[in-house]
């Protein structure tokens, strides 16, 4: 037997969705939002040649500059006013969560409520001007001297100081269009500013590969092989993102008057990959920190410069430190990022209050030594897992220099944050149909 709420998705069409207008509304917001977002990254920074930017962007597409590239939509390979993108907010989101979790003042703070997560959220966008800052001086420091062909027109003190202002500037507007598309649109804007960015760079990713067939530099075997382990790749990814282990939970019958509640069995859903896409974006993103070093080392002559210069190049991408840092990283955030949003003790606490247990075991300790036993091996398998899909990607583009730009963080991003729009465009309708229901409802009510 089908649920109220299975029955009532599967009546959702397309009539539904028309009457909808709440959604429609939402969903119209967001993708104006998007335009805008997607119009800016085409507005340039004052005093760079375009076109010398553009060769150097093509000569490093393949490394870490590549990388955030893609994950701003091409607003880097541009220098537009989003050259940064939405990154140093999610830099600053990690520190934040950090600091959290070892903080004993944050994290009392955190517990507060409404009014902690507000204060939390405003710290956030503090640090996150903060390394917007530093990253874009830096970034402004490796144009002008970086480079063996400098892209700047006209060096010095103005240009610096317009580069910084204009970059901060455009990530403090890319923080707040995110939270204006998380309240008046559909999903998360943080998430759909980055998977509209990556997308967007998909049909030139596509028509690159191709062309490298067309001149014969790959076979077409090769490039079929490849388009079908990228196919292969997303439906991975699909599976193991709905992949979730049910733990069965037991409610017990109780006699209130002459009446008896309870007696319920439900089940407690655990994803295999609780964290998300979140490690691999916060493993990119404190891989980008090097980088920021680099810049201002670069126009350095000093013994420790260099020193520091050799170390630095090891982390580029496709080198050994930076796999094996970058898997090391994408581990540390499974397991640290679940750890937050999942507490066994306060599950457990939560199920002896509403009188619930899983059978075999006893409410309270015992119950959450079981839940924390079985989230720790679903995080072994789901970190694994990230940390396969993520790095063998970045392992076949290194090896065969693949201009397709779509690895494993780009799939994980997309297929993502996808589901999660889906679901809640979904979510919408059902309690679009919910009112509808409640209205026919007491219309009736009202006739009789």
């Amino acid at each position: 037997m089908k649920s109220a709420a299975e029955q009532l998705a599967s009546n959702i069409n397309f009539d539904t969705f028309s009457k909808a207008k709440d959604l429609k509304r939402r969903l119209w917001f967001t993708l104006g939002a998007l335009i805008v977002y997607r119009l800016g990254t085409y507005i340039p920074l004052p005093g760079i040649d375009a076109s010398i930017m553009s060769q150097i962007i093509s000569q490093k597409s393949g490394g870490l500059i590549g990388i955030f590239n893609k994950f701003s939509g091409g607003a880097l390979g541009r220098m537009s006013v989003f050259a940064l993108g939405i990154m140093p907010y999610i830099s600053a989101s990690i520190i934040m969560q950090l600091l959290t979790a070892v903080v004993p003042q944050l994290e009392t703070l955190k517990k507060e409520g409404q009014y902690g997560q507000k204060k939390i959220k405003e710290y956030t966008r503090y640090l996150s001007v903060v390394i917007a800052t530093v990253q874009s001086y830096g970034l402004a420091m490796m144009l002008e001297g970086g480079m063996e062909t400098s892209p700047v027109i006209d060096g010095g003190f103005v240009f610096r100081f317009t580069t910084v202002t204009t970059i901060i500037g455009g990530t403090l507007f890319l923080m707040w269009l995110g939270e204006q598309i998380t309240q008046r649109g559909i999903g998360n804007g943080i998430s759909l500013i980055i998977f509209s960015g990556i997308v967007a760079g998909l049909p030139q990713a596509v028509i690159a590969t191709l062309e490298m067939g067309r001149v014969e530099a790959y076979t077409s075997f090769f490039i079929f092989v490849l388009l079908l382990c990228v196919v292969a790749l997303f439906m991975l990814v699909v599976f193991v993102e709905r992949a979730q282990r049910r733990l069965t939970i037991q409610y017990p019958k109780r006699q209130q008057g002459n009446k008896i509640y309870g007696g319920q069995t439900t089940h407690l859903p655990i994803k295999l990959n609780s964290s998300g896409v979140i490690p691999p974006i916060f493993a990119y993103a404190l891989l980008s920190l090097p980088m920021t070093i680099s810049s201002f080392t670069a126009s350095s002559t000093s013994s420790t410069a260099g020193w520091l210069n050799t170390i630095l190049a090891s982390l580029s991408q496709g080198k050994p430190l930076f796999l094996i840092t970058f898997v090391a990283l994408i581990i540390f955030f499974s397991f640290f990022y679940t750890a937050i949003l999942f507490n066994p003790e306060e599950t457990a606490e939560n199920l002896k209050k509403n009188g619930g247990f899983i059978p075999g075991y006893r409410p309270g300790k015992m119950t959450s030594s079981y839940l924390e036993y079985v989230l720790t091996r679903l995080t072994v398998v789901g970190s694994v897992y990230l940390a396969v899909v993520c790095s063998l990607p970045e392992v076949a583009m290194t090896m065969y220099s693949i201009p397709f730009a779509l690895g494993g963080t780009s799939i994980l991003i997309v297929v993502s944050v996808s589901m999660d729009t889906v679901a809640q465009i979904q979510s919408h309708l059902l309690a679009h149909q919910y009112k509808g229901l409640i209205g026919r409802t007491k219309k009736r009510g009202s006739r009789k």
